[in-house]
């Protein structure tokens, strides 16, 4: 092993938290290193193969000013690369799959060659290194300081990196865990938190949210793209999850917010009256081929709630578990792809849908399964702030206008408290929410200085982390923690004591505001009007926003 690398700030995770991480920090000077276990940056966005689930103002208020870049040079991609047709051209808001889960609908490879043209000036200034296919593996501690993280690639290769600050923008918290920072993991009781929604009875750290292994697959009619039956196709055609209507295989589900039986085909044969197909297919398609000239065919991400895996945690079991619930989820999503080719009933008659092909060739992989799992829960650090469900739920927050309003936020986001299916056998948890800030409270570890939180694991519960998880969120807690550190650098201090001092909080939020970027609360709320398309969202008007 070479001796130690130094930087200002080692970033540990290359997910869209880690690489906002690192742009905020060289931005204001410092040079950071991320590390990333996958070659893709971007976590959720590419390697993990799921595409923006976002809010519905996204178009004109509540990202920062460096999300939104990311997603103009998403369309401005397209715009540049492919043939459109003229009509998808003249789009100013090009959704370039057509999806209607969110208005940005793209291919994987597309977000991570974007996030590299990102990060490439910093790279060439210095600023910025980047490490892929390698993990945190020891974090030694010493007085409350993190004193460097040894990483290592599947070669066993190590490198030991130091810095001043240290991120942990892991989609599991794998640094809080390895520094021994506290931390919490799975479901919190109504009897710790007072969230209506916790478990009604003991504290479960084994209940946590379904992973899912996505896919992308293409739409080829008239080839017969079948694949290998898989090894474990007939436990998983035969298993029916506790919280499940029938067999897992099947195009029946259990409704998000109802809990009632609900039929999601592949494909519809009619629109619905507004002329939108909300089927399976056009969920999450992330190429439509009416927006092309020339022999273009449809692409699709498939992350569906029938790929959902609940059987086997990943926090706090040993690694022979470990790997088998990863396996386990590579198997179910291969046995739905081949239930769906050889069993599935056609929309148009018949069984099956061979003309559904695997595309390894836009996933770098050779089974067109996404080079990582989709993970929703990771730990979550114990910070001076936890936020709660009744900081931010509707219900929870009967008659107060907004969520909580925090006089130390460093952020907004917004989403519906979204927890899928737990490992305990609990089902969804679908609860309204208002548009949230992200306070610096919980952003700061209650013990371990130099040590910050930078995607999925601040100080949330298992509820609210349902809300702040997806791909804006994480990279404004990304962003906000990146700029900390360098704020705190360039000033000598701790994150602690940033909000402990009125002026320095000030000078820190004038920095996010006018230096990053970060938009720090939302526009007045007016009314509420119905949920927004699935449901995800509950829609606010927003006053200079639309519903």
């Amino acid at each position: 092993m070479s001796r130690p690398a130094h930087f200002d700030l080692v970033v540990i995770g290359g997910g869209l938290g880690g690489v906002a991480a690192a742009l905020a920090a060289a931005r204001l000077g410092l040079r950071g290193v991320v590390v990333s276990e996958s070659d893709w940056i971007g976590g959720q966005v590419s390697s993990q193969c799921v595409p923006p689930d976002e809010h519905p103002w996204i178009e004109s208020v509540g990202c920062t000013r460096t999300y939104r870049d990311f997603r103009d040079r998403v369309r401005d991609f397209y715009r540049r690369n492919y043939p459109l047709n003229p009509a998808a051209r003249g789009t100013r808001l090009l959704n370039p799959g057509s999806g209607n889960i969110g208005p940005l609908s793209h291919e994987p490879h597309v977000a991570r060659l974007v996030l590299e043209e990102m990060l490439a000036p910093w790279i060439s200034r210095g600023l910025v290194t980047v490490l892929r296919g390698y993990r945190a593996v020891e974090v030694p501690v010493d007085r409350d300081e993190i004193g460097g993280v040894l990483v290592r690639d599947a070669e066993g290769h190590d490198v030991e990196l130091t810095g001043r600050f240290y991120l942990d923008a892991t989609d599991l918290g794998d640094v809080i865990d390895l520094a021994g920072a506290e931390h919490v993991f799975g479901a919190e009781s109504v009897a710790q938190t007072g969230e209506p929604h916790a478990l009604p009875g003991a504290a479960d750290p084994f209940d946590q949210q379904a992973i899912t292994w996505a896919m992308v697959l293409g739409w080829h009619p008239g080839t017969d793209n079948v694949v290998e039956r898989p090894a474990d196709y007939d436990a998983w055609r035969s298993y029916q999850p506790p919280e499940w209507p029938g067999p897992l295989l099947s195009w029946e589900i259990s409704d998000h917010v109802t809990h009632r039986t609900r039929t999601r085909p592949l494909l519809v044969t009619e629109p619905s009256p507004g002329g939108v197909r909300y089927d399976l297919w056009h969920a999450r398609r992330v190429l439509d081929s009416g927006h092309l000239d020339g022999g273009w065919s449809d692409v699709t991400v498939a992350a569906w709630p029938m790929m959902d895996y609940s059987r086997l945690p990943l926090i706090g079991v040993d690694e022979p578990t470990r790997l088998r619930a990863l396996a386990d989820a590579r198997q179910l999503s291969l046995s739905f792809l081949y239930w769906m080719q050889t069993e599935a009933p056609r929309h148009d008659g018949g069984t099956g849908y061979p003309e559904l092909r695997p595309r390894g060739d836009l996933t770098g992989t050779p089974d067109g399964l996404a080079k990582m799992p989709y993970v929703r829960e990771s730990r979550r650090v114990t910070a001076e702030f936890t936020l709660l469900e009744q900081h931010i739920g509707v219900e929870a927050r009967k008659g107060l206008e907004g969520a909580e309003r925090f006089a130390d936020s460093v952020g907004v986001a917004a989403y519906r408290i979204d927890v899928h299916p737990s490992t305990s056998g609990r089902p969804t948890v679908d609860i309204d929410t208002w548009p949230f800030q992200i306070p610096l409270g919980s952003l700061i570890p209650v013990r371990v200085g130099n040590l910050l939180p930078a995607a999925k694991n601040i100080g949330a519960t298992h509820l609210t982390s349902g809300a702040y998880r997806v791909h804006p969120g994480e990279w404004t807690v990304g962003e906000a923690a990146g700029s900390l550190a360098a704020f705190c650098v360039l000033r000598g201090l701790r994150p602690s004591q940033v909000r402990a001092d009125e002026a320095r909080l000030a000078e820190f939020q004038a920095t996010l505001t006018g230096v990053v970027g970060i938009e720090l609360e939302w526009p007045r709320y007016e009314a509420l009007s119905p949920r927004h398309r699935f449901g995800y969202v509950t829609a606010p008007v927003l006053n200079g926003s639309p519903a």
